[in-house]
C-alpha cells in the first residue's frame, strides 16, 4: 500500500519524472529505476511511498485529473457571464488547456486509457472522469433543453471532446489544441442552435440538477 506523508514537492517531482519518462520511452519502458533517476531519488523511495509502478501511475493520473478540474474551474472563473454556452465553453477550454495537451501529459493520458482496460484501480478513475464530464455537460445543457435532449447533447459533446483529443494526441505533430477547440465549439453551437437566446442567457435554468 502507498504510504502517506510524502512531501508535496517530492510527490510532484516524482509525478513529473513519471510523465517525462512516459513521454520519452512509453509506459512499458518507464521503469521505476528510470523514473527514480529522473527525479534524483532512489528506487526504494518510490516503492516505499507508492507501492511500486502501478501506485505511482495511479498517483500521476490523480494529479492530471486534478489539473483538469482546476483548468475547467479557472476558465469558469474567467467568464464574464454564466450562460449555458459560456459554462459549456469553459469545459471545452479546460479539456484542451495546456496542462492537458503537452507531450508528457498527452502521452500519460494515452497510457492511462490503455492501462485502465486491464487495471481495476485505473478503470475506476477513468469511470469517475467520464461520469464527471457527462454530469457537468448534462447539467448545463439541461438549463436550456428537456432532460432527454440534454443527455443526448452531453453524450455527443463528450464524444466530440474525447475524439478530437485522442486523434490529435495520436498525430506525429501532436495535438492542435486551437483547432480542436474550434471544432468542439462548432459542435456545441450546433447542439444549442435550436434553443436560441436561452443558451446565452445567464438566467436560463430548468430546475433539473445533474451536478457540476
Amino acid at each position: 500500500m502507498p504510504k502517506v506523508g510524502i512531501e508535496p514537492l517530492r510527490r510532484r517531482q516524482l509525478i513529473s519524472a513519471t510523465m517525462s519518462a512516459i513521454d520519452e520511452v512509453g509506459l512499458a519502458d518507464a521503469t521505476i529505476l528510470r523514473i527514480a533517476r529522473r527525479a534524483g531519488v532512489s528506487a526504494g523511495i518510490i516503492s516505499h511511498y507508492f507501492g511500486g509502478k502501478d501506485g505511482l501511475l495511479e498517483a500521476t493520473m490523480r494529479q492530471i485529473l486534478t489539473d483538469l478540474g482546476n483548468a475547467v474551474g479557472e476558465h469558469r472563473r474567467e467568464l464574464d457571464d454564466s450562460s449555458p454556452r459560456a459554462c459549456l465553453g469553459a469545459v471545452i477550454e479546460g479539456n484542451f488547456d495546456r496542462t492537458q495537451v503537452t507531450g508528457p501529459a498527452a502521452k500519460t493520458w494515452l497510457a492511462f486509457w490503455t492501462s485502465s482496460m486491464h487495471k481495476p484501480d485505473l478503470a475506476r478513475l477513468q469511470n469517475v472522469n467520464d461520469r464527471r464530464l457527462y454530469a457537468n455537460l448534462c447539467f448545463h445543457f439541461s438549463r436550456v433543453m428537456p432532460r432527454a435532449e440534454a443527455r443526448d447533447a452531453a453524450r455527443g459533446l463528450a464524444a466530440m471532446i474525447d475524439g478530437l483529443w485522442l486523434r490529435g494526441a495520436l498525430t506525429p505533430e501532436g495535438l492542435d489544441a486551437e483547432g480542436a477547440r474550434r471544432l468542439a465549439f462548432a459542435c456545441l453551437d450546433q447542439l444549442l442552435a435550436q434553443h436560441g437566446d436561452a443558451a446565452t442567457s445567464p438566467s436560463a435554468a430548468t430546475g433539473e440538477t445533474y451536478g457540476s
